[in-house]
């Protein structure tokens, strides 16, 4: 899972598994997921992230993590 922040439009896209979009759905307001060719979902993006939500911090609880990559 990657989260990608971009400035220019405020928006936040939390990609939860590699692969190409075949279609976007808006879940609600400002909340878009990216499907692929099969109907799963492969990421959401959320429009005036900084305004609805707390970018200051970052916090996981519970993941099954044996090693992680830096970017």
């Amino acid at each position: 899972m990657k989260l990608h922040y971009y400035a220019e439009t405020d928006s936040l896209y939390i990609e939860l598994r590699s692969g190409a979009g075949a279609e976007v759905r808006e879940i609600a307001e400002g909340m878009n997921a990216d499907l692929d060719a099969e109907g799963h979902v492969i990421g959401l993006d959320i429009d005036r992230a900084s305004k609805l939500l707390d970018l200051t911090t970052l916090e996981t609880f519970a993941l099954p993590v044996t090693k992680s990559k830096a970017a």
